[in-house]
């Protein structure tokens, strides 16, 4: 199969926006419970018509500042309240919210700024100021700098008092479904991010279809999730209109150190997360149960909780499966559940393949991972597994109203309700990614018989030996970190005569496996060439080896001192690889493997 559609269960819409959501929940449940607002250690909860009041009076506050409807207005700020409220507040006032990561550096915030045209940005911090101030003499548009840690939302608020409900009315309703919602940076591993136009249909007839499709997530009595991803990413922004469109308890929160803490707290029903968190999730179960003299136990718990889960698609576990998991579920399952909150049901994953066997295993503790596959330009999901249509390790089907083609030569092409309207200023670009309103993707896939999708490897990332053989990285690089030591990897190859790997190691997971070993503590540089470590990383080789051809397979590797990250600059925001960057800083490195 090349092709398949799934049919939209909700149609397309043909007047308002994105701020119809908060204006009918209000006023159909204004009593019902749309976030839990995160004070101090207590979690205090906001109904549908306090966040109707909140949205409303900072949108006559950013009228009488003077913006404009289509005005574009920047959002720079960690993941909490205030980035909901402004962002709906914004679209309210008839403007155009653009998101920056907040760990964005001053020429990337002057780039985004400047390239939209913004007027006003929101940002958390004092710091945030400052990097906004380093380049403000570069963006003559820019007229006000709101800082939200310094008052800016009640100033605003009051400032506001004096523009009226009917003047606001007007505002909030200038735009149709068509107009422009956002216009969101793509991180990108290459150049200059784009700025990819999303509208305001694009988000409400995916978020009114998916609420529909994904009913047994997000319509159960008292439906809540834990948002703790950046919103300036379009993945989690999906999700916070979907929570609104569904009417689902939402929590924000930024601090990932402590984020179980924060789950044990607010106690969802379901999370989001990539692929990284549940290996972390599940390789730091592993290092714990060792620690403690466990680790056999927790072992043979997994196996059986991947076993079970197999064991669910052709036909049921037999009863001697079933026993043995009801075992292994009083004495770990039970306990890894409460770790999450005691309530999740079901986890949405993208961003990066996961894997089978962690989907499996994660399937059979009860915790069932709902894989998905999009980018910014299809506003998040394209296709996604969901509980009545799901395949452990692909990415489930096409999202109600989408089409998904895989093209002869492998690469997947999307077309629908979700498809962006065009790269903002840049209709070169544009042209090269839409044709006759199919989106090209640059990622490759295969559909099976059932119209599921399974993701093999990225167009252009494709690594061709100096033998002329073909290898996507992709395959060798998600089973390669899904080893608790390996945090970071990258497969080089190209032009040369075998495949070879760069791999950094996970400094927290290294404690507890030196611990293990009896080793002491050293330096990250001075372990490296330490014999039973390179034996550890070259086992997960072996493991990825399998996957693969013995053209294709990994014959030699590299431990780097140093991990890939962000603030290096050798990945994206979304934690994508920078692959150009990692060649260029590590150029001796990949040399001396050849």
């Amino acid at each position: 199969m090349n092709e398949y559609t799934t049919a939209a269960l909700v149609e397309p819409a043909t007047t308002g926006n994105l701020t119809d959501l908060v204006v009918d929940n209000a006023r159909e449940a204004p009593d019902a419970v749309q976030f839990s607002r995160r004070t101090g250690s207590d979690w205090v909860d906001v109904t549908a018509q306090q966040f109707h009041d909140e949205v409303s009076a900072l949108a006559k506050g950013l009228m009488q500042a003077g913006i404009k409807a289509g005005d574009r207005i920047g959002l720079m700020a960690k993941t909490r309240y205030e980035w909901t409220l402004v962002d709906f507040a914004i679209w309210a006032a008839g403007a155009v919210c653009v998101p920056i990561y907040e760990t964005s550096s001053a020429e990337q915030v002057q780039w985004i700024l400047s390239d939209s045209e913004a007027v006003a940005c929101f940002v958390e911090t004092a710091d945030h100021e400052a990097t906004v101030a380093e380049v403000k003499g570069d963006l003559p548009k820019l007229e006000h700098v709101w800082v939200i840690e310094a008052g800016a939302v009640d100033a605003l608020t009051t400032e506001g008092a004096g523009v009226s409900d009917s003047d606001l009315e007007a505002r909030r309703t200038v735009a149709g479904p068509g107009d422009l919602a956002t216009i969101i940076y793509t991180s990108g591993t290459t150049g200059r991010p784009k700025g990819c136009e999303l509208t305001h249909s694009n988000f409400v007839d995916l978020a009114q279809n998916s609420v529909t499709d994904l009913r047994e997530v997000v319509g159960q009595d008292e439906a809540s999730t834990l948002l703790f991803l950046p919103l300036a990413h379009v993945f989690a922004r999906f999700i916070e209109v979907l929570c609104v469109a569904g009417r689902v308890r939402m929590g924000h929160t930024a601090d990932v150190k402590n984020l179980l803490d924060d789950l044990a707290a607010f106690k969802p029903t379901f999370i989001l997360s990539v692929p990284r968190v549940f290996e972390k999730v599940y390789n730091s179960s592993v290092q714990k149960a060792e620690a403690a003299g466990k680790g056999k136990i927790f072992h043979a718990a997994a196996d059986t909780a991947i076993a079970y889960s197999e064991a669910l698609d052709p036909g049921g576990p037999g009863l001697v499966l079933k026993v043995k998991h009801a075992l292994f579920d009083l004495l770990v399952y039970s306990k890894l559940r409460a770790a999450l909150g005691g309530r999740v049901q079901y986890a949405v994953s993208g961003g990066a393949p996961l894997g089978a066997r962690l989907g499996h295993f994660f399937r059979g503790i009860g915790v069932t991972i709902l894989e998905g596959y999009g980018l910014t330009e299809t506003t998040a999901p394209a296709t996604v597994n969901t509980p009545e249509k799901l395949k452990i390790g692909t990415v489930g089907r096409p999202v109600p109203g989408v089409t998904v083609r895989v093209a002869e030569d492998g690469e997947v092409l999307v077309k629908g309700i979700n498809v962006f309207r065009s790269y903002y200023k840049n209709p070169s670009a544009t042209a090269e990614a839409i044709t006759d309103g199919w989106f090209h993707t640059g990622d490759l896939g295969e559909l099976d018989s059932e119209g599921f999708l399974r993701i093999t490897g990225r167009k252009k990332e494709i690594i061709v030996t100096a033998g002329g053989k073909n290898v996507a990285p992709a395959v060798l690089e998600d089973r390669l970190r899904a080893h608790r030591l390996i945090s970071q990897c990258m497969v080089v190859g190209d032009a040369q005569p075998y495949i070879a790997c760069l791999i950094t190691l996970d400094e927290e997971a290294l404690p507890a496996w030196l611990e293990q070993k009896g080793k002491d503590h050293k330096p990250l540089h001075d372990l490296i060439g330490d014999p039973d470590l390179q034996a550890e990383v070259q086992a997960a080789v072996n493991d990825a080896n399998k996957a693969v051809s013995k053209a294709e397979s990994i014959k030699k590797f590299k431990i780097l001192p140093v991990d890939f990250t962000e603030e290096s600059g050798t990945l994206t925001p979304s934690l994508k690889l920078k692959r150009g960057v990692v060649m260029k800083e590590f150029a001796g490195e990949v040399d001396a493997l050849y």
